[in-house]
């Protein structure tokens, strides 16, 4: 705890140290600077298959491809029996591809790829007595000869995509094997070996059509800081010592299952293109706000050691140049969390995503849109989703933190805590993002059944040289006060449902920033001096 209380002091003391200097930051635009991947736009998750047949989460998809970038897009159940992958005509078993390939045609169409999540077992390849996860119930418990029949379908599945899409469309598709399957009997209800054995049989069977098809795992659930999955199932006893540990800040996490994975696959001569796992900011899944997991919230910085130490622990293994695909990540895992749909995630997802470029390939927030069923419907147009549309299409803040993250350039000319300049490498143009994560809230992640906007405001003072003369730049402000419908909704009476005319209006306002222009000077100097009141993002965007 002690040491916990000396960094929070030292961070403070450097935040200080950084609002006393900024007056002396001068960032020369024409400096060469240091590329680095838009990583945040790779991917990200929705729900389940059957939801993307739905006209509302294919207009989402839309929105979120042209105004955040997004590239490819995730999700649970292709397998399941709302997707009729297996069908059975005069007692025999028949493949059925049309509702994969209409969801997978409008995807494509949409610019957007399928990061194939290879789950669950349709009904006639569990067991009888398969245990069920949601409310749609996917199977997630094998039988004996599930695994045969798994890699006759996965391989079937592979190749029916070749055979559509073409060769060199598929090689740019990623398959990853299962969800969670350490969450047992959650999402898999077998040991660390069968799913191990459920890998060699996916991957195999993807491979059987084209030996350069990206195939990975093990697509593990959060960080633990104990040996609850060491075994072959989940020994929950193991934990319970986190239970009385006063600063959890202070224990040592690490990734699930990965270092087992990686050896199994070197004694097992599997191929391995990239390692999967959601570094969820929380421990106990589903959770986090009342009964076993309450308090079990980690501190802001911990997706970016947890990235350190899966990056590290790679490095060591027989496949140290894989890719990283974080294929779950936002403020908590459950999708009945409150700051899902207000201000401080904008804050917090802008901070995380600036502080780890370099560590991984891709970190998805899960999920673009709150048309998602894991708990069945909800009652309420604002119920702490994981969305960053809400069901009626209005836009969260954690939206315009992907938005504004898209339209960075491509070279880092300058970073600090709360500051990222950057320039495109098509034309020059400088983008610069500001975010105030207010320090005395650096130990927690943003997260629990209230509004949490207050906090100390951050000074923003820097002068960009060697610009045009004259060069325009368009700033937007996201604030509590603007483009945080949440708040407008409750401003307005927390109408449920809004009328179609109410829509319209919070959708403009959803969409509405505070916005001002300014130019640079005839010496090619622009200077800002704002502040940034808490939880805020601030995108400063050359425009000629």
């Amino acid at each position: 705890m002690k040491l916990r209380n000396n960094l929070a002091v030292m961070l403070a003391l450097g935040s200080a140290l950084v609002l006393n200097a900024q007056n002396d930051v001068k960032i020369n635009v024409k400096e060469k600077g240091e590329k680095f991947d838009h990583y945040w736009s790779k991917m990200v998750g929705a729900g389940r298959a059957n939801e993307g047949l739905r006209a509302g989460w294919l207009e989402q998809l839309e929105q979120v491809q042209q105004n955040c970038g997004f590239e490819y897009v995730r999700f649970h159940g292709l397998f399941h029996d709302d997707m009729f992958p297996v069908i059975t005509e005069k007692g025999k078993t028949v493949y059925n591809w049309q509702y994969i390939d209409d969801l997978f045609d409008r995807m494509l169409d949409l610019k957007v790829k399928p990061f194939v999540e290879l789950a669950f077992f349709p009904s006639s390849f569990a067991a009888k007595d398969s245990k069920t996860v949601f409310w749609w119930k996917a199977n997630v418990t094998p039988a004996a000869d599930s695994f045969q029949k798994w890699h006759d379908l996965v391989k079937a599945f592979t190749q029916h995509c070749v055979d559509r899409y073409g060769r060199e469309e598929v090689l740019t598709w990623y398959f990853e094997v299962w969800n969670e399957p350490n969450l047992h009997p959650f999402f898999w209800d077998g040991t660390k070996s069968q799913y191990f054995e459920l890998y060699k049989q996916s991957v195999t069977a993807v491979r059987s059509v084209d030996k350069r098809f990206k195939v990975g795992g093990p697509s593990t659930s959060n960080f633990v800081p104990d040996t609850r999955f060491d075994g072959e199932v989940t020994d929950d006893k193991a934990s319970d010592a986190l239970f009385n540990t006063e600063d959890i800040n202070s224990l040592q996490w690490h990734g699930v299952w990965i270092e087992d994975f990686l050896k199994y696959c070197k004694k097992e001569n599997l191929p391995v293109d990239f390692v999967s796992t959601h570094p969820y900011p929380t421990d106990y899944a589903f959770n986090p706000e009342t009964g076993k997991g309450r308090g079990l919230t980690r501190f802001v910085g911990s997706t970016k050691l947890d990235l350190e130490w899966l990056k590290k622990t790679i490095a060591k293994s027989a496949f140290p140049n894989v890719e990283i695909h974080l294929t779950e990540w936002s403020t908590s895992p459950s999708s009945r969390d409150d700051m899902h749909d207000r201000l401080p995630a904008a804050a917090y997802i802008v901070k995380t995503n600036l502080d780890c470029i370099g560590l991984t390939n891709s970190l998805s927030y899960w999920t673009f849109t709150d048309i998602f069923e894991e708990k069945g419907g909800a009652a309420k147009i604002f119920h702490g989703g994981f969305g960053m549309i809400n069901y009626q299409g209005l836009v969260k803040p954690s939206y315009h933190a992907y938005r504004m993250l898209h339209q960075l350039g491509d070279t880092k000319l300058y970073k600090n805590d709360y500051l990222f300049v950057s320039k495109k490498s098509t034309n020059g143009n400088i983008v610069a993002l500001a975010y105030n994560y207010p320090q005395e809230y650096e130990n927690a992640v943003p997260s629990g059944n209230n509004k949490r906007e207050t906090g100390t405001a951050k000074e923003l003072n820097f002068t960009l040289t060697g610009l045009r003369p004259g060069a325009s730049f368009k700033i937007e402000i996201l604030d509590k006060d603007h483009g945080n419908i949440h708040n407008y909704w409750e401003a307005i009476g927390k109408p449920e449902p809004p009328t179609r005319e109410e829509i319209k209006v919070m959708k403009q306002y959803a969409n509405n920033m505070l916005t001002s222009y300014v130019n640079a000077d005839s010496k090619g100097n622009l200077t800002i001096n704002r502040t940034i009141s808490p939880w805020s993002l601030i995108l400063i965007n050359q425009i000629n």
